[in-house]
């Protein structure tokens, strides 16, 4: 599980990169000033920074060279700034990685996958490990658990369960999930896949008419998501 500090002085993006990162399976501490930032990364083992550049009390930049004045520590600067100038001031003064808001909690898992992936940092949960609520999932084990009991889950169930969790929120057609799990758009029907959910639900503690993780998006496909 890996240690995430989101710096963003605006509460409501704020609020939503806490709500997704944890859901992600991460450890989130949030702040909404450079000078906060700078006084996390320097008392508290970080394994990735997410930094807005619009602070209110130091440019996001001159934080971001402060910062690596006392850290290591990789850094995604999350930022409504697109022009190119920006961007290479940035990544030259020693971001990571550079996203322009706009951006999915998608979007921002795989970029935060990828630059762990490439400094090393962090444990194999931000890559193996996923989290949702109660619910964890081990990719490389193939290990499912709700709370503390273990789920006994065929190898379509877990593929399924997997496939939705790598996505947390989105709605995946039954089209998608055919072809990723079963590995081809043509095999069976609506109801194989049906049938499947209906399984994954009932090892889930849930069911269609009241779910918790497992929702089914009507003409459209299932989504997986934290309760609440």
């Amino acid at each position: 599980m890996s240690k995430v500090l989101v710096v963003e002085d605006d509460p409501v993006v704020q609020a939503a990169l806490v709500h997704a990162l944890t859901d992600l399976g991460h450890v989130v501490q949030a702040v909404g000033t450079a000078v906060a930032a700078l006084r996390e990364a320097g008392t508290s083992e970080l394994d990735l920074v997410i930094l807005d550049l619009g602070l209110p009390d130091l440019d996001g930049v001159a934080a971001l060279r402060m910062l690596r004045g006392v850290s290591n520590v990789p850094v995604i600067v999350a930022t409504a700034r697109g022009a190119e100038s920006s961007v290479v001031s940035t990544l030259n003064a020693g971001a990571d990685d550079y996203i322009v808001k706009p951006f999915s909690a998608e979007h921002l898992a795989a970029r935060i996958n990828a630059l762990l992936r490439r400094t090393g940092t962090g444990t194999t949960a931000s890559a193996d490990l996923l989290a949702l609520g109660d619910l964890r999932i081990d990719l490389a084990q193939r290990l499912a658990s709700l709370g503390e009991s273990a789920l006994a889950l065929s190898r379509r169930e877990f593929d399924m369960l997997a496939y939705l969790a790598q996505r947390p929120g989105r709605v995946i057609s039954r089209r998608e999930l055919i072809q990723a799990v079963w590995g081809n758009p043509y095999v069976g029907d609506d109801k194989t896949i049906d049938v499947h959910a209906s399984w994954l639900r009932r090892k889930l503690g849930e069911t269609a008419a009241h779910p918790r993780y497992l929702h089914t998006v009507r003409g459209v496909g299932f989504k997986l998501a934290a309760p609440g």
